[in-house]
Formats: structure tokens, sequence, C-alpha cells
């Protein structure tokens, strides 16, 4: 016959291990599109990731305050590359995690594709200071250049429903 007693030592000897919180976050940006040189272009950033090495990718930021993903696609588009956008379609939603800083964060990013309006390349109204460098690069290399996966798959949208692809 088992002791309750030795069972619940048991239990209480164990190791309380902890939950690792779980955070949730949305941000919106996309591909904002204009002729350069007369070949389809798209701005994006470089930025550097944990590792300190650079890596080219979409703008994109948190939401803030009530706005729309549509309205922060467009602000953080904006802030990160100087050129302001009007959103033609949403491309996707790209849902992930990662780890960091004693939490696990679920993350999901809605991308749009812009129409480059006005405005000239730059960083210098990024808040956060996170993107060092931004270029046009062309729509038939830009899938070399971006650094995540699913952004490359964001591009290809992009490119069908613009009638790009070969």
């Amino acid at each position: 016959m088992v002791n309750q007693n030795s069972l619940r030592n048991l239990a209480n000897s164990r190791p309380h291990t902890q939950r690792t919180p779980v955070v949730d976050e949305t941000s919106a940006g996309g591909l904002v599109v204009a002729l350069v040189d007369g070949e389809p272009s798209a701005a994006v950033i470089a930025r550097r990731n944990r590792l300190g090495n650079i890596e080219w990718c979409l703008p994109k930021g948190h939401l803030e305050g009530a706005e729309t993903a549509r309205e922060a696609a467009v602000r953080e588009v904006q802030e990160e590359t100087g050129i302001l956008g009007r959103v033609i379609t949403h491309l996707a939603s790209i849902d992930y995690w990662f780890a960091g800083n004693g939490k696990r964060v679920h993350k999901v990013v809605h991308h749009y594709l812009l129409e480059a309006i006005s405005g000239n390349l730059t960083v210098e109204g990024d808040p956060d200071q996170e993107a060092e460098d931004v270029a046009w690069i062309p729509l038939t290399v830009i899938t070399n250049r971006l650094a995540y996966p699913n952004e490359r798959r964001v591009v290809t949208i992009a490119r069908q429903l613009l009638q790009l692809e070969d």
C-alpha cells in the first residue's frame, strides 16, 4: 500500500518549473513597389540580426495604439524607407514563434503590397534606428537578397499578382 505522506513529500520535493511567459505580437509592413530605371523594384532595408550580421528584409513593425494593420504597414514602410506608399492589397500573414528576454513570442506579421506615391530612400525617419540601409531592388532579383524564406514567399505572391512571373 502506498503511503499518502510519501506521495505528498515526493510531490513537494520536485523542483517547481516555471512556464516561460508567452507574449502575442502583431506587426505589419510590406512590399512597396515602383518603377526604378524602367524596372519594377521594391524598397528593402538592411538591419543587424541578433548575431550582428547584416540581413536584408521587408520593412515592418508593431502596430501602435488603435491603428489597423494597413495603417501600420504604410507608416512602417515610410519610417523605415522614406517612401510613402498606398496599399494595393494584402499579400500574406506570416505566423512564427521565437524566444528572447525570458519569454516566448508568438508573432504575426501582415504583409501588404504598396504602390510608391512619393518620397526618397532614407533610413533617417526610422525611430528605432534598426534600419541601417535601404535600397531599391529589382523584383527580378529581390528573392536572392532577402534573408527570410517567408518574405521571399511574400515577394513571389506579389510577383504573381503583378504578373511578373515567368
